[in-house]
């Protein structure tokens, strides 16, 4: 049985930056969402403010209102987002002291640990509950360097990457994971990020926090370990930040030490600018360039898959059909559409491999 937990975003529910509450509230095998804390959206539904959807999951202003209004005792308070540069914000740690004093232990995956606030730290001793840093980096001896043991594995290898960070690769990810096992197709996915440790992947490693040297090694390991032990037809990997993100580069790995063949391409039509560098007139690559980026290493895209959160319906099928045309791959909206219609592109990288 799942442990219940509550989920602290405080105002930023509706934003990117709760990304890692939106992916627990579509779905994790390791907690019981309960509750998400956030005053701005106090009495709300917390799928109706995240896509529209109603998931029965209330929102309280701040700990305190939920212990007041909530008979329920939950094992964790979880840290629901991800900010630029992992740094807690001071606004969260009255509410993370009062889930303390609750005997609530807390989940937290940021870079900035709650194991180095002092105050938190001596409080969570003396309360006899756990400060769980995720982002810790492993030991240099608990790491593996890479060794070319993921040219032995025989499964197919598919890296879901995206033009930019913070645009649902992971969700992405996850829905394609789904759809495979629910055909017959059985897959595994590598969560690379603190959030898809939170979901309960089984496989995986957090990769921002992982010695330079060593992310190469940690990939191939994971994958290889996924592959001797589940024997599965697909491998999925979870993409992380983007190929040309300036803020922090990330994909080649994939592709290269991972030797991930086909890529699942993850475009966001309304987002011009990288994320978080608007004033910098920082343009993203258009879905063709990056194709053709990709395609210098040696990888194909077989698919686009569309961030389309505040598009209607309409600029969704537009666009949609001008990139099949374009391009002659497959486009999809994940979060309006689902993923089903690329099984027959699944289907088909399976038989050739």
């Amino acid at each position: 049985m799942k442990p219940d937990a509550i989920v602290l975003t405080k105002g930023f529910l509706d934003t990117v930056n709760a990304k890692t509450c939106h992916g627990l509230l579509r779905y994790t095998s390791r907690f019981n969402i309960i509750g998400v804390i956030d005053d701005k959206h106090t009495g709300k539904d917390a799928g109706e403010v995240m896509d529209g959807k109603h998931l029965g999951i209330p929102v309280y202003s701040s700990v305190i209102d939920f212990y007041r209004k909530s008979t329920q005792q939950p094992k964790y308070l979880v840290i629901g987002v991800a900010t630029h540069g992992g740094l807690l914000p001071e606004s969260f740690i009255d509410d993370i002291v009062v889930a303390i004093n609750h005997g609530c232990s807390v989940v937290n995956g940021l870079h900035d640990y709650l194991s180095n606030h002092e105050g938190i730290a001596s409080l969570a001793q003396a309360k006899g509950v756990e400060l769980i840093d995720i982002r810790k980096p492993k030991k240099i001896r608990d790491m593996q360097f890479w060794h070319g043991h993921i040219y032995d594995v025989e499964a197919s290898i598919v890296a879901v990457l995206g033009v930019d960070c913070a645009m649902g690769k992971r969700t992405t990810g996850g829905l394609v994971y789904e759809m495979c096992n629910r055909n017959g197709i059985k897959t595994e996915m590598i969560y690379t990020g603190q959030t898809g440790w939170m979901q309960g992947y089984k496989y995986g490693f957090i990769f921002d926090s992982t010695l330079n040297d060593y992310i190469s090694g940690e990939i191939e390991k994971v994958i290889v370990d996924c592959y001797n032990n589940e024997k599965p037809d697909l491998i999925l990997l979870e993409g992380q930040s983007s190929l040309r993100n300036p803020s922090g580069p990330g994909g080649s790995e994939f592709l290269v030490s991972g030797n991930a063949k086909e890529v699942i391409l993850q475009i966001a039509p309304e987002r011009t600018y990288f994320e978080g560098y608007e004033d910098l007139g920082l343009l993203l690559p258009s879905a063709a360039d990056e194709i053709d980026l990709i395609n210098k290493y040696g990888s194909e895209v077989i698919a686009l898959t569309m961030y389309n959160k505040n598009m209607t319906r309409e600029a969704v099928e537009n666009y949609k059909l001008v990139l099949e045309k374009e391009l002659g791959i497959p486009v999809v909206a994940p979060l309006s559409d689902g993923v089903d219609t690329l099984l027959p592109t699944i289907q088909s990288i399976l038989k050739e491999s």
